[in-house]
């Protein structure tokens, strides 16, 4: 089987070498091969530099050349003046005036050893100047009527050429169906008129090539008159005559090649002019056939043989007709109908066969030819020639040469070189030894192996590494000796070898196979829809074998073409990512990702579809013109790719607005046309814009302008208000008719108005205007109005009347009836009788109810007047009044109120409200936690709402689950502490606490605390932000147990020995912890103060400035204390492993500050570092590293009036926890300086308020004249609370007052008024001082409504 395939690869490869030619190793012998040349006619244009005849030829032994010219022998080398290269036979001729010598037919040779080998012929023509010959033409005369030829006779030229007649003065003759030129240049008359005669008729020839125009000398043509004289029958004429043909003369056969252009021509004279006709016979004229030259001349391009046959023309005119046949006969240049083979290898002994078939009409002539030389001149006795073919049999080495076939007839010549070469040779294998190929599973591979020998080799395949043969249906053996392998499996791996023998010896190559992962799109791209402008992006990810990495390749096709090297910049990729940036319509279209190394690619597409607005619609019409209407017409443009929804219809108008487009229409998407309703008097022209989801389309081109006539105006005016701005006289205005909506000049208003059924006849005014005041009216009296539009063309339609009132005046009388009904502590019910009409006089606008609490029923303190308004619009008589306190006496009044203003108030009425339950506690903590009890602290409520009777303490265990509540009345009000006993150990508790009035307890705080196994005893760095709160001069100390404070900031203790108070609000963010005086020191444990930032201590004996006023919560207001209890528990400092700082303290001036500190411990002389920050910009400054002995640090530099935080801490890294942290405030000024800031403002204040008294009485003089009423404010303020709280049908409205033109006024009298602002003075120097709406400080605490002073454990107040 293996021999059988090898010996059919052998013939298959021998079959191979002698048909489709051969490829030499370099090293062996080969015969001369023309590998370019010149052919065909070559001609010497004068504008050409030079002409080249190019001659080169491959071949072993290198081949030699030599030419001749018209057959003769012709050696360039010996011709100085040509250019010759010495690598080729190829020379140059220079374009010379002697040139002209060069002229003829040329042919080269290329030879060596083994044979010659010829170029096809080449024709140097040098053509002459073309010049009509110099002669004088006699006239020519003749008779009207008569026919006549001017000759033109044009020289013979290089062609193409063009022909054509003119007068000397360069006019051209006119040519028509009586006169025309034909092919051969001459003129033709059918029959002249005397208008024809002229003495400069001139041809000319044109040579395109040559750039040459020649001009044949004038002829003249005389045409006689026919004499109108008197003959027999009275007048003599031009006589008639039927055609006859002038061109061709006979019957004739034309002949011409396949692919050239056929003109037949047919010119007949006669009177009347004749009209020519063509017919083919037996057949159509073909539809590419062209009648030219007034019907004289049929063409047809590039004729076939379809085209042959006969041709006929039929001139005819009323006399006759006259015909003429054309036989038409295609023919063919030679052309191979097999073509011989370039190259024969042939074995010794081996029989040759040349073939040389060729084909044409006339059938083409084959000459043979060796070396160049006829082949009669090599007699052989082994050589047979045929008709088409050679043979030569029993090849031998002496018939190695190169055979010339050459096929001719009149069209032209074919010329064909083989090159027969005849030895032995063994065998020699072209591919490159040890190749690697690569592959990937499935895919089909062709491994080479191509071998040169004679006589052929035989070839074999076969496996190496691993052992195998290549049979079965996957292996295939190819005619050039290559073996493929289909749908490749991985075990097709390894190595093969091939291996070729012939008789004259054997070769072999090896090589090896590799199986490699497949290429593949992994993440394909997707179709998208992209808006115009925006970025689109396409992925596409792809697989491949690790090793082919290097070498992949992805590339982008849009519709087919690549997008890096045919789109602009806006493309960009990498990494498999196509972006397309700034989308535009012509990115639209099917983009491909092609991915691929050396062995395979994938491929994925995706179509990317672009939406944008509409083009803009087209075609626009106007048809259907009327007086006043018109339609519009359009058509739709392109939607791309987003369906229009909409056309909007827009008109512009030179007059009231030029230049301006407005809205008309919207017409639905499938309407294209709409009729339009317009005004008169106006100059439209109009657009149409499309709307589809993207947007809007530019505007179409607008329409031509149409202006309508003039005509009254189609209505009256709308929206008339009458009102009453004072008491007698009404204000009657209206909405004006639009400038578009005067149809026409001297637009004016009848205003018409009369007394409601008073009055019949009607007070009329013509105004230009649209507002008109009646004066001297009755008080708020109805009218009866009307106003009808007016211009020069008529009145507008009758218009409606509407009706309205006179002007308002204020209310005479206050509600009667009112009545309170207290419902609870806070909510209060109103009723009362309504005003009547008659003192109402004007447009109810509802109630007013205010209230303000006159006195405390908890302190018997009277409070200044605060008015609370509720406004009640509409027609009520009950309302409900919510937000009062509980324990107050309150007075109230109800006054009613029209557009012009209020009326009287009611009468005062008070009332008291009840008791209430208590606020919650606002601070609750658990501290001192023990084995078996855990001490309470709180805080009394900020309003009690009544008599406070004690506290509801409530607490249970919460541990994974709830316990029992447990209940502890405390019916001491003043308590603020208590001790939990008999607790169980390591339990976490719940605490609930209550105030309580009589009236029952308010809402529950609560609290967590934990029980602990045994007295605590804090670990090293247990305070992460609070290193140490000490007492100077102290003689006893106590502890604060964990968690006491969570969140408390300001711990204080003023002139107690064993006590120490904790404001209320214990503030969250709090930063200072002070002690003064104190004789007792005291310890924070671990986690008692998780936020808390400073703590210090200051003895009360030094004048140092504290910034406890800064840093104080603003919630802090109402102080309590409790009394530590009596237990030995030892001291505890803030610790580091061997060093105690305590008794940490600052002082602050205008400009610096100093923080002071003591240590104690082994080690004392271990590094601090000391940060500040300004709160303007955040950046914290370290100082230099502090020794802790020194014991001081001064901070100089400080800007006046600034907020700065400051820290100690033992790291240089400001984002550790510090050992101390405050926040202070630099002073301002100074003592003097701050006196004299608190009198300048004081005495500002009071500038404002005689200013604000000023505005008041001149507000109230207006008030008392009937001015307007600033009633707006209380229409804007809240809503009745009955409505929602109650249920009740109408909302109300609220206000602080009865009437505040200033509010900032008032709340500087307030202010002034209020004994807090000495508060203000003592706790800061700031000039920036603010006061609450009841004169609390605000500075650094927020407002309560209520102050209390209390007296705490024998010691002074303490004011928040």
């Amino acid at each position: 089987m293996r021999g059988l395939r090898s010996l059919s690869v052998g013939l298959l490869s021998a079959f191979f070498s002698t048909t489709f030619g051969l490829y030499f190793p370099p090293h062996v012998e080969q015969l001369p091969t023309i590998t370019a040349q010149t052919s065909g006619s070559l001609i010497a244009l004068p504008y050409d530099e030079n002409f080249l005849f190019k001659c080169e030829a491959k071949g072993n032994p290198r081949p030699t050349y030599r030419w001749t010219k018209d057959g003769m022998d012709f050696d360039p080398h010996k011709d100085p003046r040509l250019i010759k290269e010495e690598s080729s036979g190829t020379f140059v001729i220079p374009n010379n005036k002697d040139k002209a010598k060069y002229q003829g037919k040329y042919r080269c040779y290329a030879s060596n050893k083994l044979g010659t080998a010829i170029s096809e012929e080449a024709e140097f023509i040098v053509p002459m100047v073309p010049k009509f010959p110099k002669e004088k033409a006699e006239p020519v005369v003749v008779t009207e009527g008569d026919s006549v030829v001017l000759e033109c006779n044009p020289p013979q030229g290089i062609p193409p050429w063009q022909l054509y007649w003119m007068t000397n003065d360069l006019r051209h003759i006119e040519q028509n169906e009586r006169v025309s030129m034909g092919l051969n240049g001459n003129l033709y008359f059918s029959n002249t008129v005397v208008s024809d005669s002229h003495d400069d008729y001139c041809c000319f020839a044109s040579f395109f090539k040559i750039r040459t125009i020649v001009q044949k000398p004038r002829m003249v043509l005389r045409v006689k008159p026919i004499n109108s004289t008197q003959g027999d029958d009275g007048i003599r004429s031009v006589q008639k005559r039927k055609p006859k043909m002038l061109v061709p003369y006979s019957h004739s056969t034309t002949h011409l090649k396949k692919g050239d252009e056929l003109e037949l021509e047919c010119i007949a004279e006669g009177l009347p002019t004749p009209e020519v006709e063509w017919i083919k016979m037996l057949g159509n004229l073909p539809k590419r056939s062209h009648i030219k030259n007034f019907g004289k001349l049929l063409t047809i391009p590039a004729v076939t043989e379809l085209d042959e046959g006969k041709y006929m023309c039929k001139a005819k005119n009323d006399l006759g007709e006259d015909v003429h046949h054309f036989n038409v006969v295609v023919e063919e240049p030679p052309s191979w109908q097999e073509e011989p083979v370039k190259s024969q290898l042939a074995e010794i002994g081996s029989d040759i066969h040349i073939k040389c078939s060729a084909t044409g009409k006339p059938q083409p002539t084959i000459t043979w030819k060796r070396n160049g030389q006829p082949l009669d001149d090599f007699p052989s006795t082994n050589r047979k020639v045929l008709d088409n073919r050679i043979i030569i049999l029993g090849a031998e080495q002496r018939d190695t040469a190169v055979y010339q076939c050459e096929a001719s007839n009149k069209h032209g010549t074919l010329l064909a070189n083989t090159n027969v070469l005849v030895m032995n040779h063994p065998p020699l294998i072209l591919t490159q030894n040890y190749l690697e190929y690569a592959t990937m599973l499935g895919k089909s591979l062709m491994m080479d192996c191509k071998v040169f020998s004679s006589p052929p080799a035989t070839l074999n395949w076969r496996r190496e590494d691993p052992e195998g043969s290549v049979d079965g249906e996957r292996y295939s053996l190819l005619k050039n000796g290559s073996l493929q392998i289909h749908k490749v499996e991985m075990e097709d791996m390894g190595q093969y070898k091939c291996l070729a023998s012939n008789s004259e010896g054997t070769a072999s190559i090896t090589t090896e196979l590799f199986i490699k992962d497949s290429t593949r799109i992994v993440e394909a791209p997707q179709d998208m829809k992209v808006k115009r402008g925006l970025n689109a992006e396409l992925e596409c990810q792809v697989e491949c074998d690790p090793t082919l990495r290097r070498e992949l390749e992805i590339l982008w096709l849009k519709d087919e073409i690549n997008i890096l090297s045919n789109f602009s910049e806006r493309y960009f990729t990498d990494d498999g990512i196509l972006q397309i940036v700034n989308v535009s319509n012509n990115d639209q279209g099917n983009y491909t990702c092609i991915v691929r190394t050396s062995l395979d690619q994938d491929t994925a597409s995706a179509y990317i579809t672009v939406l944008d607005v509409p083009d803009p619609p087209v075609q626009l019409t106007l048809t259907d013109l009327k007086d006043r209407s018109v339609r519009v017409n359009w058509a739709a443009a392109s939607d791309h790719n987003s369906p229009i929804t909409e056309f909007i219809i827009q008109y512009e108008e030179n007059h009231w607005d030029p230049w301006q487009w407005k809205e008309l229409l919207r017409v639905a998407s499938s309407q294209f046309s709409a009729p339009l309703t317009l005004y008169g008097h106006i100059n439209y022209q109009f657009r149409v814009i499309a709307v589809n989801a993207i947007g809007r389309s530019r505007p179409s081109m607008p329409s031509e302008r149409y202006k309508t006539p003039p005509c009254a105006p189609d209505r009256n005016p709308e929206n008339i208000k009458i009102e009453g701005h004072l008491p007698h006289q009404m204000d009657i205005s209206w909405e004006p008719l639009l400038p578009v909506e005067h149809n026409g000049p001297g637009l004016e208003y009848k205003l018409s108005y009369r007394l409601l059924g008073v009055e019949d006849s009607w007070k009329e005014q013509m105004v230009k205007r649209h507002s008109f005041v009646v004066r001297d009216t009755p008080t708020f009296v109805p009218y009866e109005v009307k106003i009808q539009a007016f211009n020069h063309h008529g009145w507008a339609p009758e218009p409606r009347v509407v009706t309205g009132y006179s002007g308002e005046d204020l209310p005479l009388a206050p509600p009667e009836d009112v009545s309170v009904e207290v419902l609870n502590s806070t909510l209060l019910r109103v009723n009362w009788s309504p005003v009547p009409q008659t003192t109402l006089r004007g447009h109810l606008g509802g109630y007013t109810v205010h209230w303000w609490q006159t006195q405390s029923l908890l302190t018997s303190k009277r409070i200044p007047s605060e008015r609370q308004s509720l406004t009640i619009p509409g027609n009520r008589s009950h309302t409900m009044v919510l937000g009062l306190k509980p324990f107050s006496e309150y007075s109230l009044t109800v006054n009613v109120f029209n557009r012009r203003g209020n009326g009287p108030s009611s009468s005062p009425i008070s009332f008291t409200t009840p008791q209430g339950v208590p606020e919650k506690p606002p601070i609750l903590r658990a501290t001192n936690f023990q084995k078996n009890s855990i001490t309470l602290v709180w805080a009394p409520p900020h309003e009690t709402n009544g008599f406070l009777t004690g506290y509801l303490l409530q607490y249970q265990i919460v541990n994974d689950t709830l316990g029992e509540l447990n209940s502890v009345n405390i019916t001491a009000p003043d308590t603020t502490q208590w001790v939990l006993h008999d607790l169980r150990e390591e339990n976490s508790y719940e605490f609930y606490l209550r105030a309580c009035t009589q009236v029952g307890c308010g809402s529950a705080i609560s609290e967590e605390g934990i029980t602990i196994p045994e007295a605590f005893t804090m670990p090293e760095h247990s305070l992460p932000e609070v290193s140490t709160v000490s007492s100077e001069t102290s003689t006893e100390s106590f502890t604060i147990p964990e968690h006491s404070l969570p969140e408390v900031s300001t711990v204080s203790a003023e002139t107690s020995t064993e006590s120490f108070t904790i404001p209320e609000h214990s503030l969250p963010e709090v930063s200072t912890v002070s002690a003064e005086t104190s004789t007792e020191s005291f310890t924070i444990p671990e986690h008692s103060l998780p936020e808390v930032s400073t703590v210090s201590a200051e003895t009360s004996t030094e004048s140092y400035e504290l910034s406890t006023s800064e840093v104080t919560s603003s919630e802090l207001k109402q102080p309590f204390s409790f009394t530590s209890p009596n237990t030995d528990t030892p001291s505890v400092n803030a610790t580091f492993p061997t060093l105690v700082v305590h008794n940490i303290s600052t002082f602050v001036s205008d400009t610096s500050a100093r923080i002071s500190w003591r240590t104690s411990g082994e080690r004392s002389d271990l590094q601090l570092y000391v940060t500040i920050m300004n709160h303007r910009d955040g950046i914290w400054q370290l100082s230099e590293a502090l020794n802790t002995s020194k014991g001081f640090h001064l901070i100089e530099g400080l800007s006046p009036g600034t907020v700065y935080t400051v820290r100690l801490q033992a790291s240089r890294r400001v984002d550790v926890p510090s050992i101390f942290e405050e926040v202070f405030k630099t002073r301002k000024v100074s003592s003097k300086q701050a006196g004299g800031t608190q009198e300048w403002f004081v005495g500002m204040m009071c500038a404002v308020a005689l200013l604000t008294l000023l505005v008041l009485i001149g507000c109230f003089v207006l008030k008392n004249k009937g001015g307007k009423y600033a009633v707006k404010e209380k229409e804007d303020s809240p809503a009745d609370p009955e409505s929602h709280g109650m249920g009740e049908e109408t909302p109300g409205e609220y206000s602080d007052n009865d009437e505040k033109p200033l509010k900032s006024s008032q709340q500087l009298f307030r202010d002034k008024e209020d004994d807090s602002s000495e508060d203000c003075s003592m706790t800061s120097e700031d000039e920036d001082c603010e006061f609450n709406e009841d004169g609390s400080f605000i500075g650094e605490y927020s407002g309560y409504k209520r102050r209390e002073s209390t007296e705490v454990n024998g010691h002074a107040p303490v004011t928040s």
